[in-house]
């Protein structure tokens, strides 16, 4: 019988082979039929969310003070943005105790109590590079960096960075200013290599490129830096994501070396009324399988009253037409 009972054949399920996700593509990323996440263990999906660019400063600062309300840039938007496992914004304002209620003007600063805004939206790590952060000097920038910090939120760039561990897979957040200086390319590589052995998934900030224009160029004496240029160098320097902000405008993404490059996301919450363009943007949804980035997906936004974003619908009107744009500019930017 023990001789019988050693034959009979194994009943154990057979494991299901996991899928291989297919190369990243521009179709994939703007065509009708996204890649199907069905398919995937649910387990291993982690997703990034990230928007454009967060100035809790000027008119953005008086509508909130208005409102007695601190939520109020985030309240159309805060439940798709708590949606996903990490929300990565661009803070380009200190947050200030003492902040001045100033509507005009190039010297950024929100009250401090915003913060409760970015606690209500779900913000976990914060991008600090950019040409607005130290408006207030050192003091305005370790005053914002201490805020943040006792609210758990993470933060990049001013030599800083990130490492979030999301279920198993760690993902390590830099961030780099190149608008009014050069983006040190030596330091870039050396973060890069430091966090490159403590993470899994290495995702990179950049504020850079000229204002205001729909495809990623240099702004001769402002942002001297191809963003082209320097999104290549961080993917060959060892970054697995790229994110762009800085122009105002929503730009196009490049897959290079089989890696995402995101120019701009354009405004999110910010006070630009005084264009269609800087009142738009969108937030991008990064949806990795495991390590590998296998979905992406936009949701495109227009700024109402100075400070409060909300979605627009990206297969109509307003929505797809942002969409349809930064399409087309991809596209266009993949040829060459």
């Amino acid at each position: 019988m023990a001789a019988l009972a050693a034959a009979t054949p194994s009943h154990a399920p057979t494991p299901t082979p996991k899928p291989t996700p297919p190369p990243l593509a521009l179709t994939s990323i703007f065509g009708d039929i996204k890649p199907d996440l069905s398919q995937y263990d649910p387990s291993q999906l982690r997703v990034i969310i990230a928007t454009g660019d967060v100035i809790p400063a000027r008119d953005v600062n008086y509508e909130v003070l208005a409102h007695h309300d601190f939520l109020y840039p985030w309240r159309q938007t805060a439940d798709y943005l708590k949606s996903g496992d990490l929300l990565y914004i661009n803070l380009e304002s200190p947050l200030l105790k003492n902040c001045p209620v100033v509507r005009t003007g190039f010297t950024f600063c929100g009250d401090a109590r915003s913060i409760a805004g970015l606690d209500y939206a779900g913000v976990n790590v914060a991008n600090l590079a950019n040409n607005h952060l130290t408006n207030y000097g050192p003091a305005g920038t370790s005053e914002t960096q201490m805020l943040l910090a006792k609210h758990g939120i993470g933060m990049s760039g001013l030599g800083t960075y990130e490492i979030r561990d999301i279920r198993g897979v760690k993902f390590a957040f830099l961030g780099f200013n190149g608008v009014g200086a050069r983006v040190d390319r030596v330091e870039m590589k050396r973060e890069i290599d430091l966090v490159r052995p403590q993470a899994d998934v290495v995702v990179v900030q950049f504020h850079w490129g000229k204002e205001y224009e729909l495809m990623p160029q240099a702004a001769a004496g402002i942002a001297p830096d191809n963003p082209r240029d320097i999104g290549h160098l961080a993917i060959d320097d060892g970054a697995d994501l790229v994110i762009g902000n800085h122009p105002h405008w929503v730009e196009p993404v490049e897959i290079y070396k089989g890696k995402l490059i995101t120019y701009a996301h354009g405004n999110f919450i910010f006070d630009q009324m005084w264009s269609q363009e800087t009142r738009e943007g969108v937030v991008g949804r990064y949806t990795f399988y495991g390590t590998q980035l296998v979905r992406v997906d936009y949701r495109p936004l227009v700024i109402d009253n100075y400070a409060q974003p909300r979605w627009l619908d990206d297969s109509t009107g307003e929505g797809k037409a942002i969409v349809d744009r930064m399409t087309t500019a991809s596209y266009q930017l993949a040829a060459g």
